[in-house]
């Protein structure tokens, strides 16, 4: 089992330790992360444009004219697409679906590469535990520059007993909160750092270790 650097609220380092390679050394699979990515990025992609057909255009259902005799073109109504202020034939509509499917074992795998590649980079920064002796955000700041990660994007994970925790950190810039269990690619992709405590990061390593049944699996 590799080793990871565990540190404290100053920034200094209090202990190495042990997680499983199963899940915190992955191999590299840019192919897969992109694709994940993309996914989650066009299932929250929101449809704004839209546009009227001729059936939704204001104006009379009359015939401006009669059909013959006038010397002019033939035309059955002032919504006709040829006409300014017509109906749009090929316009965008809001019925647009951009979801795309990515199922559990591929979105699991994903987090799991996008966690190994920030250890790899130094980029996951382990806290021996998420607390101060007041609830200020100058602390977390604080925090944040004794670990040389301030002014930097930071997405923080937070186990359900961390979420008060919040509160010290919303204001900051550049760094966003989320629950540790419900990291995805986006998040880690989007960030330059994660920062995590030991709680949050035993975690994950539980949730993403594999069940005795895949283990069984894979040795088929």
């Amino acid at each position: 089992m590799a080793k990871i650097s565990v540190y404290n609220v100053q920034g200094e380092e209090v202990e190495k330790l042990e997680i499983a390679d199963s899940v915190f050394d992955m191999p590299s699979n840019n192919t897969l992360l992109h694709q994940v990515f993309v996914a989650l990025m066009a299932n929250i992609r929101g449809v704004y444009a839209h546009t009227k057909t001729r059936s939704e255009v204001s104006g009379s259902g009359k015939k401006p004219w009669k059909q013959k005799g006038t010397g002019r073109a033939r035309v059955g109504s002032v919504r006709t697409p040829v006409w300014k202020g017509g109906g749009i034939v090929f316009g965008p509509r809001n019925n647009r679906n951009f979801v795309q499917k990515i199922n559990q074992k591929m979105r699991r795998k994903a987090v799991m590469i996008a966690l190994s590649e920030k250890i790899r980079e130094g980029k996951l920064i382990v806290l021996d535990a998420l607390s101060f002796p007041e609830q200020k955000t100058k602390l977390m700041a604080a925090t944040l520059k004794s670990l040389n990660i301030s002014n930097k994007s930071v997405v923080m994970g937070l186990s359900a007993n961390e979420k008060e925790f919040e509160k010290v950190s919303r204001n900051i810039p550049r760094l966003k909160n989320i629950l540790a269990d419900n990291v995805n690619v986006a998040d880690l992709l989007n960030h330059q750092y994660f920062v995590v405590s030991k709680e949050s990061l035993q975690g994950l390593e539980k949730k993403f270790l594999p069940s005795q049944e895949e283990k069984a699996q894979a040795t088929k």
